[in-house]
C-alpha cells in the first residue's frame, strides 16, 4: 500500500490549528510529525485533531519547543523524550511505533554561535540522538528519524552559503554532527529523490518578504534507514502552507512509501 509520512514545524499548534486541519484533509498523510507545538499538554488541541481522524501521542512545554505524532493507525508503544538518563526539561522528542516500523520525530535545538552554552546544547542533542539509534536500533532495520534538524547539510541547502557560512544551521560541527546520521545508516530521502533540486522548507520572518523571494532554509528531513529507503517511491516539499495567511515559517515535508 501507498504510506505518506510527513514532517511540519508548525510554530504553535493552536495558532496554526486551521492550517493543520485544512492540511490534514487535503493531504491525509498516515503520520504526520509536528514541531515546535508552544503548548502545554492540558492546553493541546488533542479532540480536534482527533476529529480529524488520527490518534494523538504528545509531549509539550510552555511557550517553547514541543512535538507530536499523528497516526491514522494506533500507535503499538510510545517513547516520550530520549529515556537517557539527561536531565532535560525542554519538549523535543518523541518516538513511536506503528504499522510495523518506528517514528522518531525530533525537533533539534536552534543553538546560537560557537562557544555559546546553546551551541554545544545543540551538538550534544544531535550526540543524544544518536546513541539512541546506535542503542536501541540497526540500520537493517525500518526507522524513520524526522523533524526539525535546524540544519542545512549541504551549500545548495541554503540561499547564500557564503554569507552563511559559520550560522548556527549551517555551521561545520552542526553539519559533521547531522553526517554522523548518514554515517550511521540513514538516508536523506530528499536528496535520494532530488540530489541537485534547490528546495528549502523554512523561510526566516525576520527576513523581508523571504518567501517570495526565495530566500530559504532546507533544515526540516525525513532520514530513514536503507530497507525504508528502498521502499521510498518519492520525498517533497509542499509550499503552499508557507503561503496562506498567518503560516508557520516552515513548511511540510512529506515521503511517500511502498509499505507491506
Amino acid at each position: 500500500m501507498t504510506w505518506n509520512l510527513a514532517t511540519f514545524n508548525v510554530n504553535g499548534i493552536r495558532a496554526r490549528l486551521g492550517i493543520v486541519l485544512d492540511w490534514l484533509k487535503e493531504q491525509s498523510p498516515q503520520v504526520v510529525c509536528l514541531q515546535e507545538t508552544k503548548a502545554q499538554d492540558k492546553d493541546f488541541p488533542k479532540e480536534a485533531l482527533e476529529e480529524a481522524g488520527y490518534h494523538v501521542a504528545f509531549l509539550g512545554q510552555k511557550s517553547y519547543n514541543g512535538v507530536a505524532v499523528l497516526t491514522k493507525n494506533p500507535p503499538e508503544e510510545i517513547l516520550t523524550g530520549l529515556d537517557d538518563g539527561e536531565d532535560d526539561p525542554e519538549a523535543r522528542f518523541l518516538a513511536l511505533r506503528v504499522d510495523g516500523l518506528w517514528v522518531a520525530n525530533a525537533y533539534l535545538p536552534q543553538g546560537r554561535e560557537e562557544g555559546h552554552p546553546a551551541f554545544q546544547y545543540k551538538l550534544r542533542y544531535f550526540e543524544r540522538v544518536l546513541a539512541w539509534l546506535e542503542k536501541n536500533h540497526q540500520k537493517d532495520g525500518r526507522v524513520i528519524l524526522t523533524g526539525d534538524l535546524n540544519v542545512a547539510p549541504q551549500e545548495i541547502d541554503v540561499y547564500d552559503p557564503v554569507r552563511l557560512e559559520g550560522e548556527s544551521d549551517f555551521n561545520p560541527q552542526v553539519r559533521a554532527a547531522f553526517q554522523r546520521f548518514l554515517d550511521w545508516g540513514l538516508v536523506d530521502l530528499f536528496r535520494k529523490h532530488h540530489p541537485d533540486l534547490k528546495q528549502y522548507t523554512f523561510w526566516d520572518y525576520r527576513l523581508p518578504k523571504s518567501f517570495q523571494r526565495n530566500l530559504g532554509w532546507r533544515i526540516d528531513h525525513i532520514l530513514a534507514t536503507p530497507p525504508l529507503a528502498k521502499i521510498c517511491r518519492d520525498c517533497w516539499v509542499d509550499t503552499k502552507p508557507r503561503g496562506l495567511a498567518k503560516p508557520s515559517d516552515h513548511t511540510p515535508l512529506l515521503a511517500s512509501f511502498d509499505l507491506t
